[in-house]
Parts: structure tokens; C-alpha cells; sequence
């Protein structure tokens, strides 16, 4: 999703705890399958239904966790035809099985649950609401909140189902637009109809969504796929014309990184009541059919108006966040740091390299710099705002180390091609730079995500035109080269955090560095 203002750090809550750990009843077992087979009444704001959870055993135990908000019932879970004995903690659900699992062995459960799920996060988690016509709208939105606000699952982000199916009872004047392949409709004869949907890779929990409406359906093509948009009706004609945007989205990704992940699952963009979500094969648009991030000109120089932010924004997790996939929230800049740098690559692809500089660079005035963008991992917390902003302005920062452009955009390509379809952390990423790279960056990455502070590029003018110049910088071997001198005649300087001693003809005004290029602080003395 887009960025929204944080509240600053918080101690972790038990819940917090319970959501984000990784330890004996989580790792003993690998996910493998869903099948969510719920029902939804609009007119009560209820749900219902069972999840069906395979999984293979990879330690002997007798005792699994998932997750299901403390809001809704477990009305029972089955195994083997026969109810099982569990014990609920908050949003935990400790599962007990009347003999040892046994690793290796894959074993099914059916979690059956109801209630009335209350509204929860930024944008609802499930939310019962009217369209402007007063007809009903239903949708999930649950990042960060979590997918057992209104289903059960394991409810994190290291383990992953390989496929899933999606079935989703509505009453029958209402449509259900959710992730995966379309397989049909079943009209059950009490006034609901089923839809049901094939998801055919792995899948984030929280990418898993209901979009319950009275939905229109046009398509469009990109590179030989189909692309289906769903709408409102009133707004056929403006989503016509601003969905358009979805296909030059794909040809530049697919350009730039690589295939669209998800051809088989096809690729859709549905309105939605709030500005938007990146589920996966299921993109959800509140954007207002407009272009810049709600109206606004988001980054401030003029170029977030060329484009509409969500269709970018939100699709290029389809690539980063969807396919590629931070295994703990503590790594999330994986998702929104390289989504927000995607934005750029955007720019550059239609607009231009000038205007994609602007526009890069229009972030510096959202960094707040007061805590690192690599949290603690192991607990259920969002990370702050900077992950966005500063993880795109460091990957600004990181081509200018390469140097390159042909051999940045090869390393993008790669780096997508390495981890698709992939959990990984951080140190995952900064291992792969440093065997593309044969560098050791791994201080450059510690610097700006693992720190608060930028490194600040201290510079002494002394007599006889003699500059002395240092990293002032919290990590110790942090020794980033950086460009300096005349504009348009740069050179390259490699500071380390001891100071140095160079001779220019420059005066200290004269004396320039290159900031559009590096996401650094500089102090002239």
C-alpha cells in the first residue's frame, strides 16, 4: 500500500508477540494449501465459513499455531472427521492433535469459524459499506492488521501456501472479485451464489481479498495477457480511460525487472472505497480516477501528476511484495522501498531520466531519519514511513555506487530473477549485491537501513586550497565513494570515516556534491 503518516515506535504488545513470532508451534510445519469456503451477508455484516489448511510436518509435535481475531468465533476445527481440542490467545490459536504429527507427513485440517468482524486498520480490514448508490460494498484490506481479522490462517509472512482456492457465497445480485483465476459461478438456490477462484502460486495472506459489489467488467491486453478491470457502473467511462495506464505499467516492469509474476492468475485492477491495495492478481483502486495520489502532486515537483500513483505504486508489488516477499515486516522495505523506487523507474520509462531525478529526489522532504528502516524481527509491527522514501532514495543512492546504468538495470533484473517467488530477509539482498558485485557493500546497506542517521560527508576548507573530508557515519567501515566538484564535471572522491587531505582550485563554494545523485547530508566548514 501507499505510505501512510506512523505514530513513531511503541513497545511490542503480547499480541504483537504472539502474531510475529517464528517459534516452536510455527516452524514445525510448512504450509501447502488453503481453501477459504466462506460466506458472506451483507445485510448482517456477517461471515462464515471453514478454511481448509494443509501442511506438512517438517519436527515431530502434536500442537500447531494459527491466527484468527479474538473477534470471531471458532466454532470448531476437524481432523480426521473428529473435533479437535485448541486453546485461543488473543488472536492465537493453539491447535491440538490427539497424537504426534510426524515430520515429513502431510496432514489436513478444517478450521470452521463466524461472526461479525469488526472494522480494524487503516482501511477496514473487512469492511460492510454502501457504494455511492447505495447498493452494498464489501472488501478486505488487512496489511499490517493481518488476514485472521477475517479468516483463519497462519497469520505471518515466512511461510507461504503454494496454491489456494477461493469460495465466496453472496447473495446473487452481488459480484465477488477476488485473486487467482475466475472458475465459475454456482447458484445455491437460497438467494446466494458461489464464486470460486484458482490461485495458482504462492500467495501473502494479507494478498488475499474479497471485493463484493455491483461490479462492471471490461478488459484491456498487455504483451498478448488479458487485463480485467472492474468498476462501478456510473464509472465505466473514467475507469476506461484511466485504466489504460495499466498496460505501458506492465511493459516497463516486464522490461525492467522481468515476466509479469502471475500470467496464469492473470492480472486485475478493481475499484475499491479506499485509495488502494496491492493484492495479488487482484489490484484494488481507490484513486478517484485521477492522476497524481489523491489529487495531490505527491512528491512535490511537478510529476506526480503525469501518472496515477496507485496503478504504479500498487502493481509494482506485484513484482516486489507479492513475488518477491519480505519474510518478517522488519525487512518490509523490500516491498515499499522497491515499490517507491519502482515509481521512478516508471518516470524514467515514459518521462524521461530528468523527470525521474525530480521526481526521486521530491521524496527527501518525507524522510524523517528518526529510527532505522530494519526493525526488530519476530514481532507483528509496522515498520515506520521511511521504508518507502529513504529505501527508494538508498536505491537511487546504490545505482550511483554501481556506476553503471547497464549494468544497474542488468543487476535489477537479476535481483528480481534470484528471489521471485521467494520469502527472504534483508541480509538476502545484500549478499546477492555483494557476489554480483564482488563489492562488499554490506556497509552501505547497514548505513542506511540498519541506522537512523544519514552519513553526513564532513568537508574542512583549510589554507592553501586544501580540503579535508570524512564519512561522519554511525557505521565505522562505511566508505562510500561519492561525486564532487564543478557540476557537469564531476570526479570521484572515496571518503572513509578517518579524515583525508585533498588540494582543488575549488573555493568552498565552488566545491559541489553531487545530492541529486547520493541521499546524503554534507557539512562545509
Amino acid at each position: 500500500a501507499a505510505a501512510a503518516p506512523g505514530a513513531g515506535p511503541r513497545e511490542p504488545t503480547r499480541a504483537d508477540v504472539l502474531r510475529g513470532n517464528w517459534d516452536r508451534y510455527r516452524s514445525n510445519n510448512v504450509l501447502l494449501f488453503y481453501h477459504p469456503d466462506v460466506r458472506v451477508e451483507p445485510d448482517k455484516k456477517f461471515i462464515s465459513g471453514k478454511n481448509t489448511i494443509r501442511f506438512r510436518m517438517v519436527k515431530d509435535d502434536t500442537r500447531i499455531q494459527l491466527d484468527l481475531t479474538a473477534a470471531l468465533n471458532v466454532d470448531k476445527i476437524v481432523f480426521r472427521s473428529e473435533p479437535l481440542k485448541f486453546e485461543r490467545d488473543l488472536g492465537a490459536v493453539f491447535v491440538d492433535f490427539p497424537e504426534t504429527l510426524k515430520k515429513g507427513t502431510v496432514y489436513e485440517i478444517e478450521f470452521h469459524y463466524s461472526g461479525n468482524p469488526p472494522e480494524s486498520g487503516r482501511f477496514g480490514g473487512i469492511a460492510f459499506r454502501k457504494d455511492p448508490a447505495g447498493r452494498h460494498w464489501v472488501n478486505t484490506a488487512c496489511q499490517h492488521i493481518g488476514a485472521s481479522v477475517w479468516w483463519p490462517n497462519k497469520d505471518q509472512q515466512r511461510d507461504e501456501v503454494e496454491g489456494m482456492r477461493l469460495s465466496v457465497s453472496i447473495p446473487s445480485d452481488l459480484v465477488d472479485v477476488s485473486n487467482g483465476k475466475f472458475l465459475g459461478k454456482t447458484d445455491l438456490g437460497d438467494g446466494y451464489t458461489r464464486w470460486d477462484w484458482h490461485i495458482q502460486y504462492p500467495i501473502n495472506n494479507y494478498s488475499v481479498s474479497l471485493n463484493i459489489g455491483n461490479y462492471t467488467h471490461f478488459t484491456d491486453t498487455a504483451g498478448g495477457m488479458t487485463l480485467d478491470f472492474y468498476c462501478l457502473p456510473e464509472n465505466v467511462e473514467k475507469a476506461k480511460k484511466q485504466f489504460a495506464q495499466a498496460g505501458p505499467m506492465i511493459e516497463c516492469f516486464e522490461k525492467y525487472f522481468g515476466e509479469y509474476p502471475f500470467e496464469k492468475d492473470g492480472y486485475k485492477l478493481i475499484e475499491a472505497p479506499y485509495s488502494g491495495m496491492e493484492h495479488q492478481s487482484a489490484v484494488t483502486y481507490g484513486n478517484r480516477f485521477a492522476n497524481g495520489y489523491l489529487e495531490r502532486d505527491w512528491t512535490g515537483v511537478g510529476v506526480s501528476t503525469k501518472f496515477d500513483f496507485i496503478i504504479i505504486h500498487e502493481s509494482a508489488h506485484e513484482w516486489f511484495g507479492n513475488s518477491v516477499t519480505a519474510a518478517d515486516t522488519a525487512d518490509e522495505w523490500i516491498h515499499e522501498g522497491w515499490g517507491t523506487y519502482m515509481e521512478a523507474v516508471y518516470v524514467e520509462h515514459v518521462f524521461g531520466y530528468d523527470d525521474a531525478l525530480k521526481y526521486i529526489n521530491g521524496y527527501k522532504s518525507k524522510v524523517r531519519n528518526r529510527e532505522p528502516i530494519v526493525t526488530t524481527p519476530g514481532i507483528n509491527r509496522t515498520p515506520n514511513q521511511d521504508m518507502y522514501f529513504k529505501g527508494a532514495l538508498f536505491l537511487h543512492t546504490l545505482r550511483s555506487v554501481i556506476g553503471d546504468d547497464a549494468r544497474w538495470w542488468r543487476l535489477l533484473r537479476d535481483c528480481y530473477e534470484e528471489f521471485k517467488y521467494r520469502n527472504i530477509a534483508t541480509a538476502d539482498v545484500v549478499a546477492f549485491f555483494n557476489r554480483k558485485t564482488g563489492q562488499d557493500l554490506t556497509p552501505i546497506f547497514d548505513q542506511y537501513l540498519r541506522h537512523a542517521a544519514l552519513p553526513t560527508l564532513d568537508l574542512s576548507f583549510q589554507d592553501g586550497g586544501q580540503v579535508a573530508y570524512r564519512w561522519n557515519a554511525a557505521v565505522k567501515s562505511f566508505a562510500m565513494a561519492i561525486r564532487v566538484g564543478p557540476k557537469g564535471r564531476w570526479e570521484v572522491l572515496r571518503p572513509t570515516t578517518d579524515w583525508q587531505v585533498m588540494t582543488t582550485p575549488m573555493s568552498k563554494e565552488e566545491f559541489e556534491i553531487a545530492t541529486d545523485f547520493y541521499y546524503v547530508n554534507v557539512s562545509k566548514q
